[in-house]
């Protein structure tokens, strides 16, 4: 098991975009009002400048803080390579080994070949790398590498992360513009980006689990939200809409080509416009062209990996299609009284819904796709759908990582004020959303019905309601689903840093208690968020300089030593079964053949995992070798932390969850459902240390250290 030891050591802000009253407004001299307009210009330009350059600095300043945590955490300047490449755990290493893979091949196209022919990733069958997985950024950075003049200042892994460090700048960045553009002024972003890193452990995981896809495709996310944002605004000029929709495309392109899980992220973006058009929230044009842009992302994605059955059977793209076929077949959908409204809404959901099925349904059964089968048994068996034996669903709902958000979560974010300012947002922007729905529903957005409410108006502008939807839906994702926070936390601290400084809430607030003047609004919107950067200064200023200083080491010995006596002991053909998190260290460190890996989205790879991991459940040695040996293995790697594990509870440690798949009952007190029935034989992993002739006729042990042991299968005839 891996261990981290100690180390041992030899103001300004931009004016508001708010008009000034009649009132406020004095009647001024030609050459005055000339020169206020060129004043104001001015300040406009300093502000920009001011505001944009410490946008860029905190997006600096951010990426060489997590720089440096991961350095002094590993000590990763001084410690092996062997060393550097095991601190790239379970599906990162996966995804780096392909970009050593590709610098380390004789040429940039015999390394696409190797990608594209893939036969050591997975025994016994060839696979295409860049169907299966999202790593044509690995390729571009190993391109990069091989043609800029860098190879004798910078080491492959240097550059590799180093990029993604740089990525966090443009995800800083991105927040803060983000902020900026909601809330009219630059001071918001600077709060954001504050928040965003005094609440690092909610916000990001980058400086330890480097590759991991999600690292690559948030900064794009956020990119993506930005331009959203922008788009939304009133009074585009044309090039403006059209270069926005230009970084709109470009931003979800990056997003969906280097992420997995893209289809369901844009999903819940999908939905949200969705509801927001639904309620005449949004220019319905505008929201047109981002289905259409979420559809030819995600089919140019589709193109690049080789028309990946995946990326067409998804939900999104039957959604986007039927929400546009039923807007063409309910045309009069905006017009009406409020319950001929309401009715025509109700008609429209559920046409957008049966077409959804429908044409989903249609497309798998063309393409037989089952790649995504296991998700949809997840999230069955965790909303409570019925309970489920399957043993690929029982994996994600046993591992902590798919499980709620824990509460303490929210005291982390409390201690730095943010999720206070959010929720009081939230609520209040919340209840502005319900009222400009009912309004624009009924139809009482007219002049006489407003004039009666001139004190306590609500207003919502699209690009507010856009982000609201937007951090709910995705806070709903990130409760139910704690991997998944990361794109709720950062997004947070850029609603609740708008809210702070924005107009949209102060105002109403003090026309409905008769307090409000410009002067005063003014004062709240720009005093509020200096005080909130002065207590986080004053408050984590300290923790983060000390966290600076602490420095670690990277310590994981029985590891580094099964990975050299593998790359000086074994053939470079050998084959290895395993967990599938070490399998992918072993593919990186030795580039010795596997027979399953960590990326679970195909379906042979799930049956061939299950298969693989029955050296943890209770089954013969007979039965045992016949299956490893069907996938080719040589060697097969049996780990103590697996066979006796207690970091889950019963029924949820992986020989548990084997021997419900299996139908047996499970080891220790507790429990069991009634049709399990004892094993005929002893458990694998435990039993085949004892060296009985039932075994040793077909494993021999040729390697062991407190962690793990290593059996070569014998080759019968």
């Amino acid at each position: 098991m891996t261990t981290v030891r100690q180390r041992r050591v030899g103001k300004g802000t931009e004016p508001a975009e708010d008009q000034p009253s009649e009132e406020e407004k004095n009647v001024k001299p030609d050459g005055k009002i000339l020169s206020d307009h060129t004043g104001r210009k001015l300040w406009n330009i300093l502000s920009i400048t001011v505001g944009g350059i410490a946008a860029i600095s905190l997006g600096l300043l951010t990426s060489v803080y997590v720089a440096t945590l991961h350095e002094n955490d590993l000590w990763f300047s001084n410690i092996k390579e062997v060393e550097r490449e095991i601190s790239f755990r379970t599906e990162c290493g996966l995804y780096y080994s392909y970009y050593k893979q590709m610098i380390q091949a004789p040429s940039i196209q015999q390394g696409l070949h190797g990608l594209v022919y893939d036969n050591k990733t997975e025994s016994v069958r060839t696979i295409n790398i860049l169907e299966r997985m999202n790593v044509y950024q690995e390729v571009f950075l190993s391109i990069l590498y091989r043609i800029l003049p860098i190879q004798q200042y910078l080491e492959p892994v240097y550059f590799y992360i180093y990029t993604l460090f740089g990525l966090q700048a443009v995800y800083v960045i991105a927040l803060y513009v983000t902020s900026w553009l909601l809330s009219g002024t630059w001071l918001s972003g600077l709060l954001a980006a504050c928040w965003y890193i005094t609440n690092r452990i909610d916000t990001t995981r980058v400086e330890f689990t480097i590759p991991l896809r999600e690292n690559w495709a948030l900064p794009f996310f956020a990119v993506q939200i930005a331009a959203i944002t922008y788009l939304l605004r009133a009074h585009l000029q044309p090039v403006q809409e059209k270069l926005t929709l230009v970084a709109v495309f470009m931003a979800t392109f990056l997003f969906s080509l280097t992420w997995q899980f893209n289809q369901f992220m844009m999903l819940i973006q999908a939905l949200a416009l969705f509801i927001l058009d639904c309620f005449d929230m949004l220019p319905t044009a505008k929201v047109t062209w981002l289905y259409i842009i979420q559809i030819s992302g995600l089919l140019l994605v589709c193109v690049l990996q080789f028309f990946n059955s995946m990326i067409l059977g998804s939900l999104l793209i039957s959604f986007n299609t039927s929400v546009l076929i039923a807007r063409t077949i309910q045309k009069n959908l905006k017009r009406g009284s409020l319950l001929n409204r309401l009715g025509k809404l109700i008609l429209h959901v559920l046409l957008v819904l049966c077409l959804t099925l429908t044409i989903n349904k249609f497309i798998k059964k063309i393409l037989n796709l089952e790649s995504d089968e296991h998700i949809f048994k997840f999230l069955k068996a965790k909303f409570g759908f019925g309970a489920t034996r399957d043993f690929d669903a029982n994996l994600y709902l046993c591992e902590e990582a798919f499980g709620l958000l824990p509460l303490n979560t929210f005291s982390r974010l409390s201690d730095t004020l943010l999720f206070y300012v959010y929720i009081f947002v939230l609520f209040l922007m919340t209840i502005g959303a319900v009222i400009v729905a009912f309004q624009n529903l009924s139809g009482s957005t007219q002049v006489d019905s407003m004039e009666t409410m001139e004190e306590c108006t609500v207003t919502l502008k699209p690009d507010a309601a856009y982000n609201l939807i937007h951090t709910v839906l995705f806070g709903c994702l990130a409760l139910s689903t704690m991997r998944m926070k990361y794109l709720w936390t950062s997004h947070m601290c850029v609603f609740a840093s708008f809210g702070l400084c924005s107009t949209e809430v102060w105002r109403p607030i003090l026309r409905c208690i008769h307090l409000y003047t410009s002067q005063r609004m003014h004062v709240i919107k720009y005093s509020l968020p200096i005080v909130t950067l002065l207590y986080i200064s004053y408050k984590f200023w300290p923790g983060i300089m000390d966290e600076l200083s602490e420095l670690r080491e990277f310590y994981d010995p029985d590891t580094v030593e099964l990975m050299n006596w593998i790359k000086s002991n074994t053939p470079n053909t050998a084959v290895f079964a395993g967990s599938m998190q070490l399998l992918a260290g072993v593919k990186l460190c030795t580039g010795r053949t596997l027979t399953n890996h960590p990326h679970y989205e195909d379906k042979n790879l799930r049956e061939r995992t299950k298969q693989i991991y029955q050296i943890y459940a209770k089954r013969s040695p007979d039965d045992v070798y016949r299956i490893l040996r069907s996938f080719g293995t040589d060697y097969v790697i049996l780990e103590d932390s697996i066979c006796y594990e207690r970091r889950h509870s019963r029924g949820c440690r992986l020989r548990d969850l084997l021997d419900i798949a299996n139908g047996h009952i499970m080891d220790g007190l507790g429990e069991n459902e009634p049709d399990l029935k004892p094993s005929l034989y002893p458990r694998f992993c435990e039993e085949i240390k004892r060296n009985l002739p039932s075994y040793t006729t077909h494993f021999t042990r040729v390697f062991q250290n407190k962690t793990f042991h290593v059996y070569k299968l014998a080759k019968h005839k």
